[in-house]
């Protein structure tokens, strides 16, 4: 199977500020963006389109494919960051639990939040019930963190390495998808 990650447009968020879970905006970059999308995706045919809850996303799938069922799933969405969603990375990085959370961000969760490996797992647990349908060719709408936790599930990555990886919104990736 196919899976074809798109990650959400750019969002209408100042700079330094951790927005994970949070509904944001999108930025005014929006059209302009999404047909750059659209021209990319141009003789795709898909088996099905899944995307995160969040907003940036699911206006992203239903703009490219109007006419579609567009199948929300909540595993989608980015990692929570907890009690850090919307404050800036500056204090977080200073504050102690910053320091922990900087030090082994794959184990250690965000205070309220979650950790990477909870990520992955949520990762793991959509692949497998994608494994067991007849799809040849998904599309996903999500996040850089799902997107991340893709590469170290589907491409064996580290979590360093997925991390070092830049990914920009609007990016498209695709990962194969071995069904048993």
């Amino acid at each position: 199977m196919i899976i074809t990650a798109i990650r959400h447009t750019s969002v209408d968020v100042s700079s330094g500020i951790c927005y994970g879970i949070t509904d944001v905006s999108l930025a005014p970059t929006f059209r302009s963006e999404l047909e750059s999308i659209r021209r990319t995706l141009t003789d795709e045919t898909f088996d099905a389109l899944f995307s995160s809850s969040l907003s940036r996303c699911t206006k992203l799938a239903n703009e490219l494919f109007p006419e579609k069922q567009i199948l929300i799933d909540q595993r989608l969405i980015e990692l929570d960051f907890g009690d850090w969603e919307m404050q800036s990375w500056d204090t977080i990085f200073e504050s102690p639990e910053g320091e922990v959370w900087f030090a082994d961000y794959v184990h250690s969760a965000c205070p309220g939040g979650e950790s990477f490996t909870d990520l992955i797992k949520r990762g793991k647990t959509f692949l497998d019930d994608l494994k067991r349908t007849r799809f040849r060719n998904v599309v996903l709408f999500t996040h850089a963190g799902m997107i991340r936790a893709l590469m170290c599930l589907l491409q064996h990555k580290t979590p360093e390495e997925a991390f070092q990886t830049p990914l920009v919104c609007g990016q498209i990736l695709s990962f194969n998808l071995q069904q048993s």
